[in-house]
């Protein structure tokens, strides 16, 4: 199932509103910048300048609204900057600790499932701390009854990342557990895009700290989640179209630069 008209129509709104947002709240720093403006020109030194910004914000500017849109019409709750809880059983942070001291170490490799188990082992409602967890992206419940907490991150995340990323998903687990210790839960990454196409997503650098197959979506993958098969490849379109209809809106926004 891919998207239908409707959801086309929707997300290319969604795109076209989010760029709209961007020009509106978007201020450049004030900085001289006498050699690039006279070799570049304004307008294009304030395009660089904007492409720069919105890259920077991608994920939440554009991804995570998009993402939204196309999930409200899957799943039965679908919700964005969605704040898991505030608190944590005290064991649970000792069973986290010992995770990552072991992957850090490579005692073990990463197996989501088993670090799943042994968190919901550990819950003690009587023994709790008060916490602040990073908010998740995308909070999705399916009609199965299944909990995903995603966090939606850039394509090529440094090394680095991954240490604070796998904590976090571990953590958000532990505390939706502690309120719902049967709660089917799912805490992934997911990367919008594959920088590597046509060859298969490889960075090396979540090697020993992420359990691939059950912690990472990327790309096609994550779209096709959301959506149904073929939301990838529509949603290719959708950017297309949204760009081609504000081409006009663009260039006039940047001509003002000239100015």
């Amino acid at each position: 199932m891919s998207l239908s008209t409707q959801q086309k129509l929707k997300v290319v709104e969604t795109l076209k509103n989010s760029l709209r947002n961007k020009f509106a709240e978007y201020k450049p720093e004030p900085s001289a910048m006498p050699f690039h403006t006279r070799l570049l020109g304004k307008d294009r030194l304030a395009l660089y300048q904007f492409i720069h910004s919105l890259i920077t914000n991608f994920g939440l500017t554009i991804f995570e609204p998009v993402a939204l849109s196309i999930a409200e019409s899957k799943f039965k709750v679908a919700k964005s900057q969605y704040k898991v809880g505030d608190r944590i059983s005290e064991d649970s942070l000792y069973v986290i600790q010992k995770i990552m001291d072991n992957l850090t170490s490579a005692t073990t490799r990463p197996d989501k499932i088993k670090e799943l188990e042994l968190i919901r082992q550990s819950i003690n409602p009587s023994k709790t701390r008060k916490t602040k967890p990073t908010v998740t992206d995308l909070f999705l419940q399916d009609r199965k009854g299944n909990t995903f907490l995603i966090d939606i991150k850039t394509a090529k995340p440094n090394k680095g990342n991954f240490k604070e990323f796998k904590r976090t998903l571990l953590e958000w687990a532990a505390v939706a557990l502690l309120n719902n210790p049967n709660d089917k839960i799912n805490t992934l990454l997911a990367i919008p895009y594959n920088p590597y196409e046509p060859n298969p997503y490889a960075r090396w650098t979540m090697a020993g700290m992420i359990d691939i197959k059950n912690e990472l979506m990327v790309g096609k993958e994550f779209w096709d989640f959301l959506g149904g098969k073929g939301t990838y490849d529509d949603l290719l379109i959708c950017f297309e179209t949204a760009g081609i209809d504000m081409r006009d809106e663009i260039d006039n926004y940047f001509s003002k630069f000239n100015r």
